[in-house]
């Protein structure tokens, strides 16, 4: 399963009401270390089919909810459990760190 880009319109549906836990990456075309991270995102994506799902936010199409959640920099990542944010990180970060987050917070 791949990625899922939403927009703010589609957030409170595709995250706040989803029945898996949600991980929210918060990124723009122009971030160098937003576009390091989104190969490991596409892979954990496939590996937690089912079991957690994977959004993009573009924060320059979609400022609205990165607004909302305080999000000053990115690439930011929230996850969500049951509508709720349970756990954050900001910045980059290796596929392993990416994973260990994951496990960590589901």
């Amino acid at each position: 399963m791949a990625t899922v880009h939403v927009n703010d319109a589609e957030f409170d549906a595709e995250v706040r009401q989803a029945d898996t836990p949600v991980i929210v990456d918060f990124w723009a075309e122009w971030c160098g270390p937003c576009k390091q991270i989104g190969p490991a995102l596409e892979e954990l994506s496939d590996e937690y089919a089912g079991r957690v799902k994977i959004v993009k936010i573009n924060v320059d199409e979609n400022p609205e909810q990165a607004a909302a959640l305080g999000v000053r920099g990115i690439p930011a990542l929230f996850m969500f459990k049951d509508g709720e944010i349970v756990s954050n990180r900001m910045g980059a970060a290796p596929k392993a760190a990416l994973k260990s987050w994951i496990d960590e917070s589901v």
